[in-house]
C-alpha cells in the first residue's frame, strides 16, 4: 500500500532551502519517493483548520518505505538544512 509524505512549508531562507531540495530528492529517491507536487501552484478552497503555505507531495511505496527515508543517517544532517532553512509541518498519509 503507499504513502504519502505531505510538507507545507514555509520558507525563511530560500538559498539554504534550495541547497537543502538538491540533496533531499535524491535520497527520497532511493527509498522509492516520487514527487507529485513541489511548492506549484495552489487553489486553496477551504481553511478553516489550516491555512497552508507550500506544498511538497512524495508518493513512497509503502509506510516503511516512508519513515525509513524520515529516519535514515543520510537525511539527518539535510533534514537539519530544512529545519534551520523553514517551518514545516509534515504528516505521512496511508494511500490506497
Amino acid at each position: 500500500m503507499s504513502a504519502f509524505l505531505l510538507i507545507d512549508t514555509k520558507i525563511n531562507d530560500h538559498e539554504a532551502y534550495e541547497k537543502y531540495k538538491s540533496v533531499a530528492r535524491p535520497i527520497a529517491e532511493k527509498f522509492g519517493g516520487q514527487y507529485r507536487t513541489r511548492g506549484g501552484e495552489m487553489d486553496v478552497i477551504q481553511t478553516e483548520l489550516w491555512s497552508p503555505t507550500r506544498i511538497v507531495l512524495i508518493e513512497f511505496p509503502s509506510m516503511e518505505s516512508a519513515r525509513n527515508f524520515i529516519n535514515c543517517d543520510e537525511y539527518a544532517p539535510v533534514r537539519k538544512i530544512r529545519e534551520g532553512a523553514s517551518e514545516c509541518t509534515l504528516m505521512l498519509l496511508e494511500g490506497l
